[in-house]
């Protein structure tokens, strides 16, 4: 055998030993054999990962209220996907959260939800703060739920449609305002439309979960601006969410929750 015809039969027996054969190729392209799940505490290989469970009720003496109507009720305003995560995820967090701050927690044993977030002084200083986060969410999202049907009364009546026209000039005059005042929140937060002692209503917004409560206010109505509650369906289109918002809104519920706010 020359010289050339040598280093030819060389380098055909290199490449067929680096080539995968047929096989190894049809194994590649095949569906992998399903493997028993890993057992014991730790799950093996770099991309194991736990499995899915549902979230469990909040457990201690503050419980995540039922949303009150199926989750698509307020649709096509509100959808069905942002409300479900909105209530079973976000608000339950909030009262998980809340009853973790004050589990065996004497000094505020027994304590309202509206005494703790009016009072928010005498709250523990180690516990204050989530209480003010935690507590105020759940405050602020019970309010919302219960503010909010399909096919409801567009407009205040009695006692609250004259003070919203005293202080506004007109509901018209009011809602510019109130939408106004949520396109205005910078981040998370909420805008709201309260009464003071005295029943005099205003226009206020509060930044995170912070509620009118603790500045001796009473919420009537608050638009939830964090993007949690609308980025589903409307991304970063606020005003879209904010003109849906008064879609929805149970103007017969606000004006009976300012006639009963005493």
């Amino acid at each position: 055998m020359d010289r050339r015809r040598a280093l030819k039969t060389l380098a055909l027996g290199v490449t067929a030993l680096s080539l995968p054969s047929r096989a190894a190729l049809l194994a590649a392209e095949a569906p992998a054999a399903a493997k028993p799940a890993p057992t014991g505490p730790i799950a093996s290989g770099p991309i194991a990962s736990a499995p899915v469970t549902s979230a469990a009720a909040p457990t201690g003496p503050f419980s995540l209220p039922p949303l009150g109507y199926a989750v698509d009720a307020l649709e096509p305003f509100l959808d069905a996907a942002t409300m479900t995560i909105h209530h079973d995820k976000h608000h339950a967090a909030y009262v998980t959260n809340l009853n973790k701050a004050v589990a065996g927690r004497k000094e505020v044993e027994g304590v309202t939800l509206e005494q703790l977030l009016r009072d928010l002084a005498k709250v523990p200083d180690d516990i204050r703060t989530a209480v003010r986060n935690h507590g105020g969410g759940h405050a602020n999202h019970s309010l919302l739920w219960t503010s909010l049907k399909k096919d409801a009364a567009k407009a205040p009546i009695g006692e609250l449609a004259k003070a919203i026209d005293t202080a506004f000039g007109s509901f018209s005059a009011f809602h510019d305002k109130f939408n106004a005042a949520a396109m205005s929140v910078f981040g998370s937060g909420w805008a709201w439309l309260s009464a003071d002692a005295a029943g005099k209503v205003q226009v206020e917004t509060t930044p995170n979960q912070d509620t009118p409560i603790t500045a001796g206010r009473t919420p009537l109505l608050g638009l939830d601006v964090w993007e949690h509650a609308y980025y589903l369906k409307f991304q970063n289109r606020r005003v879209e969410y904010v003109t849906a918002f008064a879609s929805v809104v149970d103007w017969d519920v606000i004006s009976a929750r300012y006639r009963e706010r005493k």
